[in-house]
């Protein structure tokens, strides 16, 4: 197996694959990308049902929308690129090259939809499942690019940098350089080093950590853990995002997502007494920004002991439904409930990382040849609340930019000795998969309750004398364990859990709080 590539690229989602048909361009550079997952396809781009913005020449709203969605608090010069970069990036990438089928009017125009806090529609779609149209063309495209080489089933264990061969902690420049990743083979059962010249982090997001969450079972962090384990920064992990809207269903963990683009068509919210609640609580209803509808409809259910409150598209026509969200309406019809007819019981969750691993604006981490993209990574651009159909477009935006920025500085990379970096001494002690669970289920509910959309200091200090404790029984467990994807994961989580319930105590500062301010 190759395990010396130019650029080592982890996560497979929007963000990687853009990264890597960018890199490739460049024909003499050898491309890994490696994935935890069975699947190239396994990401959070692949869920995402409501689609990408797409910023016209004449669109001049789009920076008030984005401020106003995160309070005033993203970062303008992250604005700045994606007004001034993401319609070409868009245009070259999933049009032209990847061909991305996205929805059209009867005159063959771009359709566009309208969601959450946005002023005007103007984002591009594929019925409900526009991440899986992108995915699938992105990966469609990539095959046919010989030198990108994908490996799944490989999940990343730690970084490495110089001072895995003894360099002194002295030497910043050495130890702060990334020359490539330690990775278990899932089915070899053996510690692979991939060694490359630049490293790109794509791994995803955190939401996975709680109870309640819209995302892939990899949401884990562990992007986040490896690079603070390498000493790397990260930035505002306190930020989690809620979404207002998933299917209060059988399943308790991975909540069905209900997209916004539900409520930007005309979908109301009503509670069991079938009031239209959100006239209390936001001018612009139903469709105010995200962390507003959701602590509405926590409000709702925690003051009148409810269980959830409802979804209302009921005046739309099934014909319309069952063609516009397809996915949407197969499911909840698979759980007895007709959408055009029947309200459709909804709760909040987990949805988004918007902290990260800090970036500047073409993707450097604070580690030398390390550059992080995507939900991993926090340019500053969705504050502590990400306007609707701004994740795809970041990914695929700063995705190339990170790209571009590396081509430019290829030429000047060696490859680090790899003999000089130690080999991964493997454990032998077999570990009980059921602990694991436990431990999962521990932090999930530690997290959720704790952690949520409510927040306060005595609830925060109780999660981190929680997780304190399972985080030093945890490492000590690892030290000596039979390595395994679950494994690595729950140590990954247990630390970024440590991370988010330490950075919400030190800015004590919830979403609705900072609303407050």
């Amino acid at each position: 197996m190759k395990t010396k590539y130019d650029i080592l690229i982890i996560g497979t989602g929007i963000a990687g694959l853009t990264a890597a048909i960018k890199l490739a361009e460049n024909t003499s550079l050898e491309i890994g990308l490696i994935t935890r997952g069975e699947k190239p396809e396994e990401s959070n781009t692949y869920w995402a049902q409501g689609g990408i913005i797409y910023v016209g020449s004449e669109d001049k709203k789009i920076s008030d929308d984005i401020q106003l969605a995160s309070k005033n608090t993203s970062y303008d010069e992250a604005i700045k690129v994606l007004l001034k970069d993401s319609s070409r990036i868009l245009n070259e990438v999933l049009i032209e090259k990847a061909k991305t089928e996205f929805n059209k009017n009867e005159d063959g125009s771009l359709a566009m939809t309208q969601e959450a806090a946005h002023s005007i529609p103007r984002i591009l779609y594929n019925a409900d499942a526009t991440g899986k149209a992108i995915e699938i063309s992105l990966l469609n495209y990539i095959n046919e690019i010989k030198n990108i080489s994908i490996l799944t089933k490989m999940t990343a264990i730690d970084l490495i940098t110089p001072a895995h061969h003894g360099v002194s902690i002295h030497q910043r420049y050495e130890k702060d350089r990334i020359v490539g990743a330690y990775v278990f083979d899932q089915e070899q059962n053996k510690v692979h080093k991939f060694l490359a010249k630049k490293t790109i982090l794509a791994t995803g997001g955190a939401n996975a950590l709680y109870l309640h969450h819209t995302n892939g079972l990899g949401a884990r962090g562990d992007g986040h853990a490896m690079v603070r384990r390498a000493g790397g920064a990260l930035t505002n992990m306190e930020f989690i995002q809620f979404h207002p809207t998933t299917f209060f269903g059988p399943v308790a963990q991975k909540r069905f997502l209900l997209t916004e683009a539900l409520r930007g068509e005309g979908a109301k919210l009503l509670n069991p007494k079938g009031e239209r609640f959100m006239k209390r609580y936001h001018k612009d209803l139903e469709l105010a920004p995200r962390d507003i509808v959701s602590d509405a409809i926590m409000t709702e259910m925690i003051e009148n002991k409810w269980d959830s409150v409802f979804l209302d598209i009921t005046h739309e026509s099934r014909e319309h439904l069952e063609t516009r969200f397809p996915t949407i309406f197969n499911h909840l019809l698979n759980h007895k409930l007709d959408m055009s007819k029947d309200l459709i019981p909804v709760v909040p969750a987990a949805h988004y990382t918007c902290g990260g691993v800090k970036t500047d604006l073409d993707g450097q981490t604070s580690l030398k040849d390390l550059y992080a993209v995507g939900e991993v990574a926090c340019t500053g651009l969705h504050g502590v609340n990400r306007l609707a159909s701004t994740s795809l477009l970041e990914g695929l935006t700063f995705g190339h930019k990170a790209a571009e920025k590396i081509l430019t500085e290829i030429s000047d990379n060696n490859f680090y000795e790899g003999e000089k970096i130690k080999d991964w001494t493997l454990s032998k002690e077999h570990f009980d998969m059921s602990l694991i669970n436990q431990d999962k289920m521990v932090i999930k509910h530690t997290m959720w309750n704790y952690v949520g959309i409510k927040k306060s200091r005595n609830r925060l200090l109780r999660a981190k004398a929680m997780v304190s404790e399972l985080n030093t029984q945890i490492q000590k467990f690892y030290k000596d364990a039979v390595l395994h994807d679950d494994l690595i994961g729950l140590r990954n989580s247990v630390e970024v859990c440590y991370i988010i319930i330490a950075s919400s105590l030190r800015g004590h500062q919830s979403i609705k709080e900072s609303k407050e301010k």
